[in-house]
């Protein structure tokens, strides 16, 4: 076997792997298609949420949650029946600090607003999930790029899967051909030097989702980076209309068609 074909084999059997991950990842008890609402406490001035338990009531930098007994709320996994001061969660949903039962309510700060997630194993989205589609790895579709930082960090508005406009940051370009031809995307620099850029192409919306995300490892010290676009990802909001997911920023709609990588989710 050659070299070229043996590392082809490998590629495939990798994607594979990653393939089968995310559909793990996206099923689990509080992935994504868990998520059954994302309430604003500013769409809520008396404190209460319907179908979420207890009194969520913002203050200054902290949400104030008040909750009897019978709410039957734990936080940190103790029992809550009183006050508690809560911050923004951060971490994974499983260690989210409010919990009913296998339910997570998880504190959400956007731009000086709080809101309050529920994520629900029992969700019908998560019940009625089969897979992801998505095209099988093609070496075509693995490029070489260049990431261009910018002199300093940017942040555009863009319009959110809500419906409303939120800011943005972007700290630079990558750059990479493909048919020929240069395209870029602008990308976001994640605090482990990571890339994420959202981006459209002649595909979505009809034969995939009206957009996605690519997450390219940090470049090398000469700013060369793989755009694998074999690992473009749907966002949360593919799974569960609840997430606030940005839209692709000006000049990241490709004119070409990417018919790679996840396409949409396919229910049962």
């Amino acid at each position: 076997m050659s070299t070229d074909v043996q590392q082809g084999s490998q590629d495939f059997q990798e994607w594979q792997r990653w393939h089968e991950g995310r559909i793990v990842a996206v099923a689990a008890p509080h992935g994504p298609l868990s998520l059954t609402g994302t309430h604003w406490l500013s769409e809520h001035p008396n404190g209460r949420i319907p179908a979420v338990p207890g009194e969520w009531r913002e203050d200054g930098d902290e949400v104030v949650l008040t909750a009897a007994a019978e709410d039957g709320l734990t936080v940190d996994g103790k029992p809550l029946a009183g006050e508690v001061r809560l911050g923004a969660d951060h971490g994974p949903i499983d260690d989210s600090r409010v919990a009913q039962g296998e339910r997570r309510l998880v504190v959400l700060s956007r731009e000086g607003l709080w809101a309050v997630r529920d994520f629900d194993p029992l969700s019908p989205a998560r019940q009625a999930f089969r897979t992801i589609d998505a095209t099988p790895y093609d070496a075509r579709w693995s490029l070489e790029g260049t990431f261009r930082p910018y002199g300093s960090d940017r942040t555009v508005r863009v319009e959110n899967a809500d419906g409303r406009e939120r800011g943005l940051g972007l700290g630079g370009e990558i750059a990479f051909r493909l048919d020929g031809a240069e395209h870029t995307l602008q990308v976001a620099v994640e605090p482990d030097g990571s890339l994420w850029a959202v981006f459209a192409d002649a595909t979505s919306g009809d034969s995939s989702y009206r957009f996605r995300f690519l997450r390219p490892e940090a470049p090398d010290a000469a700013g060369k980076v793989r755009v694998d676009l074999n690992r473009a990802l749907l966002p949360p909001c593919a799974f569960a209309d609840h997430f606030i997911c940005p839209f692709p920023p000006p000049g990241n709609t490709l004119a070409v068609a990417v018919p790679a990588g996840e396409r949409n989710r396919i229910d049962a």
